[in-house]
């Protein structure tokens, strides 16, 4: 049997592709594309999902009233509080089955946008 010697594997060169600074290189799929990322893109806050226990408030208004109480069961659907915005009353569900843990408005309030209204257990 004849012998063969190892080969040592060899150094693919690539072109170092030059791109201007206000382009980025994407790789999809294997293809490279150019593209300009705004600053916009670039400075956006990243994504943190929301706590499904705790309810905002969609929109700014006036609590009118409150239905249920803290430690009340509810079921998805049922009423929980009415929010008046807009001369408009919007009443808020309950998103799924459970407890109320803590109503963190009272009748009356002003709540802003994002606001955070109650929480389930």
């Amino acid at each position: 049997m004849k012998k063969t010697k190892e080969k040592e594997p060899t150094k693919i060169k690539k072109d170092k592709k030059t791109i201007p600074d206000n382009f980025s290189l994407l790789n999809i799929d294997g293809e490279e594309y150019k593209t300009t990322i705004s600053k916009k893109y670039l400075n956006r806050k990243p994504y943190v999902p929301t706590d499904p226990n705790k309810a905002f408030s969609f929109i700014p208004g006036t609590i009118q009233k409150i239905i249920v109480a803290e430690g009340d069961e509810v079921i998805c659907g049922d009423r929980i509080l009415i929010l008046e915005a807009m001369k408009m009353k919007n009443i808020v569900l309950a998103a799924k089955d459970g407890f109320i843990d803590k109503i963190h408005v009272e009748v009356g309030e002003l709540v802003p946008k994002g606001h955070l209204l109650f929480e389930y257990k």
